[in-house]
C-alpha cells in the first residue's frame, strides 16, 4: 500500500526557536552538573524540566501536525513512517557519535568501559539506532542507562510511545476525555514531585520500575497538557514572544533548589507547578507570537534547526568532558576553557549533522519510502 502524500503545514517559528532555546540549556546544565556536589548546588538547577517543555510541545505539535489529518484518510502506518523519517536518523547518528566517542570516556566513574570489548560495544551500538532500551545486565558503562551510548536518548523512547499511543488511542480522545486525563495524570506528577526523596522530577533514563513509573508519569502530564492546549486554546497575538518566552525559560530552568535539605517538599511543589501551568503557558505565548524582523527570524530557524540534533547528540561529548574532570578533579574555575569549547562542539557536531546529514536523509526517505 503507498503512504498517502501529505502536504506540510506551516510550522510554529517561535516554537522551533524555543525548543532550541531548552536544547542549549540542557547542553549547559549537562557540562555544570559535572562540577555539582548535589541536587542542592547544581548551576541551572531547574534544567532538567527542558524535557518536560519538550514534551508538552510534542503534544501541542502533534495536535497541530497529525489531528485533521485521520479523518482525511491517514492511516496509522502513514503517521508512524512520517515520524520515523523525522527522528530516527539522528537517533542512529547520537548511536554512531556515541560509539566513536566510548572509548574516549574511559574514567573511573565508568568502570565498566576498561572491560567492555569492541564487539560488545558494536552490538549496544546497532541495538541502540533502534531506541530498543537495554536492560542493566546489557549496560556497558556503569550508569544503568537504557542507552548506555547516549544516555539523552531515553526522552526519545518515552516520545516514540507517546506518539504509538496517540496514534493508535488518543487521537479519538474527546476534550473531556482529554481534560479528565490531564487533571489525573497532573496530580499524579505532583504527588511524584512532592514525595521523590530528592523532591524533584528527575529520572526516567534506567529500564526498571522506578524509572519507567518517572518516565510515563513525566510524559503522560505535559503530552496530554499540550494536545489538549492545542484543542481547546484560542492563539492570541502576542508581542515580543520568543524573547519573552526565552528569558522566561532561561529563569526557570536557572531558579536555584529551593527549600534546602529541611524541606525537599518544596521543590517538589516548585517542579509541579512550571510543570502544570507555567510550561503550556509559555507554549501557548509561542504559538500566540509571530518572528518580525531578519535577525529574530535567523535566530529562531538557528535554534529550531539546531534543537533536536544537538539534544541527542551532546551527551556523548559530555561523558568525555565528566571522565576527565573526574580524574583530574579540576573546578570549574580551572576547566572553564574545556567547559566552552564542550559546549561550542556540541553545536558545531549538530548544526554539521543537521545540514549534511539529517537534512539529506529525511529528503531522500521521504522520497522513496512512498
Amino acid at each position: 500500500m503507498q503512504t498517502q502524500i501529505i502536504q506540510p503545514k506551516p510550522r510554529y517559528e517561535i516554537l522551533d526557536g524555543l525548543r532550541g532555546v531548552a536544547a542549549v540549556m540542557v547542553v549547559a546544565f549537562h557540562i555544570l552538573e559535572t562540577h555539582a556536589t548535589s541536587h542542592l548546588d547544581q548551576i541551572i538547577n531547574h534544567g532538567y524540566l527542558a524535557v518536560d517543555f519538550f514534551f508538552v510541545l510534542s503534544g501541542f505539535v502533534i495536535g497541530y501536525a497529525y489531528d485533521d489529518r485521520w479523518a482525511k484518510g491517514m492511516s496509522f502506518g502513514t503517521f508512524f513512517k512520517r515520524r520515523l523519517i523525522r527522528l530516527q536518523p539522528m537517533v542512529i547518528a547520537g548511536s554512531l557519535i556515541g560509539a566513536a566517542c566510548f572509548y574516549f570516556q574511559a574514567s573511573p566513574i565508568y568502570y565498566k568501559v576498561y572491560d567492555t570489548p569492541v564487539w560488545v560495544m558494536l552490538i549496544v551500538m546497532v541495538i541502540g539506532m533502534t531506541l530498543i532500551p537495554l536492560p542493566g545486565k546489557m549496560d556497558i558503562r556503569g550508569w544503568q542507562e537504557m542507552h548506555p551510548l547516549n544516555g539523552a536518548a531515553w526522552t526519545l523512547f518515552f516520545e516514540y510511545c507517546a506518539y504509538i499511543l496517540y496514534g493508535l488511542f488518543i487521537r479519538r480522545f474527546s476534550k473531556t476525555l482529554l481534560t479528565i486525563l490531564a487533571a489525573l495524570s497532573g496530580i499524579a506528577l505532583a504527588y511524584l514531585a512532592v514525595t521523590s526523596p530528592n523532591g524533584d522530577i528527575i529520572g526516567g533514563w534506567e529500564l526498571n520500575g522506578e524509572h519507567l513509573l518517572i518516565g510515563f508519569t513525566r510524559l503522560m502530564y505535559p503530552f496530554f497538557a499540550g494536545l489538549l492546549l492545542y484543542r481547546i486554546s484560542k492563539i492570541g497575538k502576542v508581542k515580543n514572544a520568543f524573547w519573552g518566552c526565552s528569558l522566561l525559560l532561561i529563569i526557570i530552568f536557572s531558579i536555584p533548589r529551593i527549600g534546602g535539605t529541611d524541606n525537599l517538599w518544596a521543590n517538589g511543589i516548585y517542579d509541579s507547578l512550571i510543570v502544570i501551568f507555567i510550561l503550556p503557558f509559555i507554549v501557548w505565548l509561542g504559538a500566540s507570537g509571530g518572528v518580525t524582523g531578519k535577525y529574530s527570524s535567523e535566530i529562531c530557524k538557528f535554534l529550531g534547526d539546531i534543537s533536536y540534533p544537538v539534544y541527542i547528540t551532546h551527551y556523548p561529548l559530555i561523558y568525555i568532558y565528566t571522565g576527565w574532570v573526574s580524574n583530574t578533579e579540576l573546578p570549574l574555575t580551572d576547566t572553564w576553557q574545556w567547559a566552552i569549547t564542550t559546549f561550542v562542539s556540541s553545536i558545531l557536531i549538530a548544526f554539521t549533522c543537521h545540514k549534511f546529514y539529517d537534512l539529506p536523509v529525511r529528503k531522500w526517505l521521504t522520497k522513496v519510502w512512498k
